[in-house]
């Protein structure tokens, strides 16, 4: 390729450090989607003969089918995908292959390529989390009332619903999908046409490339073009961020599943047993969509370092841009799918559950309520008397609604019969009705929202 300035072939470390072609093969159609567009430009420009764009689009068809059908020869020694494929065009059509490079860079058209498969990767991933929201919302509709502990610290705080915990998962990946749309409007900007880093003699229109590729425009200054990977940051960010709540609700699987919690079962296909131990049902999948998280956030802080200190405008440093990107949607990916599985096979315990949620005192919070509401106290002289309660609560061995009346009447003379019917997890559940609240009325109208939103 560059053999007129060279008079001696690359040595055998040189070959070995210098390949890419065993990662970036699997920009494969991107590389012909942009070499296509790039030919119908030139042709439409006059730059090159129109009999000439016809044998290489006739070339670049049979390669298009090479390699869907797994065929295609793929060879170290033309280094990376885009020589594999000139290479072949050379052999499919002879010299008329050597005009489609004409105001192109390798520069450019890696930074195309892997801009359209980051788009097209954004796209999956908030395709694939909408259809884990989808199954969320189910499971949320199916048990928008079953009661559970909410917690603080792992520590019962008041009772929820097990169909408002599921609906923050919901909220959650929301958000991530929109990462990822917003990642995706930001990167449709064609590097294509910077060429190597300066831009092109030729009267190319890169507004034509743009539009066929399915930009939005031209990226507007040619340095940039061919040294920006903030696309693929911004895109990798966005995956660690949905893989730490991929992650997280991984983690409350996992908790869920122990014998102490028992709030929680999987079917049989999706757990694993033990070797040793033949009692055993271990949620496998949950545990490596945890683990998933670590190699999504290293991916990112690989190509952080990687781009951090490089000057305008290429640098071979940026051949190590692939790999992070491509594993970690991979991961991403595979994390994603596992998580919808277990999401629409969960069975949750309702009694276990609802046994739980009045654990802690997780009703303390009501009385204090009740106590500004009915009794008119300040809430921090409310929130006194309440721990007081708890406390001789605590000291007997009872709950809070077991607590007779004469006791809490010693801590603040005024409390009637009337507290008892704030002190049950169903009412303290039901008396959240706040917007967003965990009262099944709120729930059932988030999960309306949410539907008609993934319609």
């Amino acid at each position: 390729m560059w053999g007129g300035r060279f008079s001696r072939k690359p040595a055998e470390i040189m070959q070995a450090i210098n390949v890419s072609i065993g990662v970036d093969r699997r920009l494969w159609a991107q590389d012909l989607t942009g070499s296509e567009a790039h030919c119908r430009m030139l042709a439409a420009q006059g730059i090159i003969r129109q009999e000439d764009a016809d044998a290489i689009l006739g070339g670049l068809a049979i390669i298009r089918e090479e390699m869907a059908a797994g065929t295609f020869p793929f060879r170290d020694a033309y280094e990376d995908v885009h020589m594999n494929v000139e290479a072949r065009l050379a052999e499919l059509i002879g010299d008329p292959s050597g005009r489609l490079h004409t105001a192109r860079s390798r520069n450019d058209q890696v930074a195309t390529d892997f801009r359209l498969w980051v788009r097209d990767a954004c796209d999956e991933a908030a395709e694939g989390l909408k259809g884990l929201q989808r199954a969320l919302l189910v499971q949320a509709e199916a048990h928008a009332d079953a009661l559970m502990p909410g917690f603080t610290h792992l520590q019962p705080a008041q009772p929820v619903t097990f169909g408002h915990h599921l609906m923050a998962y919901v909220e959650m990946f929301g958000r991530d999908a929109g990462r990822f749309a917003d990642a995706r409007a930001r990167m449709n900007e064609n590097p294509l046409g910077a060429a190597a880093l300066a831009g092109s003699p030729f009267p190319i229109d890169r507004h034509a490339t743009a539009a066929a590729l399915g930009f939005d425009r031209p990226m507007a200054n040619s340095l940039d073009a061919v040294s920006d990977r903030d696309f693929a940051l911004e895109a990798l960010s966005a995956a660690a961020i949905c893989a730490g709540h991929l992650s997280r609700l991984g983690e409350e699987i996992v908790v869920w599943m122990t014998p102490q919690f028992g709030f929680v079962s999987l079917p049989d296909d999706l757990t694993t047993g033990s070797s040793i131990m033949p009692q055993k049902r271990n949620p496998d999948a949950a545990e490596l969509v945890r683990a998933k998280a670590g190699r999504i956030s290293g991916s990112l802080v690989a190509l952080l370092t990687v781009m951090k200190g490089l000057p305008l405008a290429y640098s071979k440093d940026m051949q190590e841009d692939k790999p992070p990107v491509f594993e970690a949607f991979d991961a991403l990916g595979l994390a994603v799918s596992a998580m919808t599985a277990m999401a629409a096979a969960l069975t949750p315990n309702r009694e276990r559950m609802a046994a739980a949620a009045g654990a802690g005192f997780s009703t303390a919070t009501d009385l204090a309520d009740w106590l500004v509401r009915e009794l008119d106290l300040p809430f921090r002289r409310a929130h006194h008397v309440t721990g007081a309660t708890v406390k001789r609560a605590e000291e007997m061995g009872v709950d809070l609604g077991q607590l007779p009346l004469s006791e809490m009447q010693k801590i603040e003379p005024r409390i009637t019969e009337a507290v008892y019917k704030v002190l049950s997890p169903e009412a303290s559940c039901a008396s959240r009705t706040s917007y967003g609240g965990t009262a099944p009325e709120q729930v059932r109208a988030r999960i309306a929202e949410w539907k008609a939103r993934l319609s």
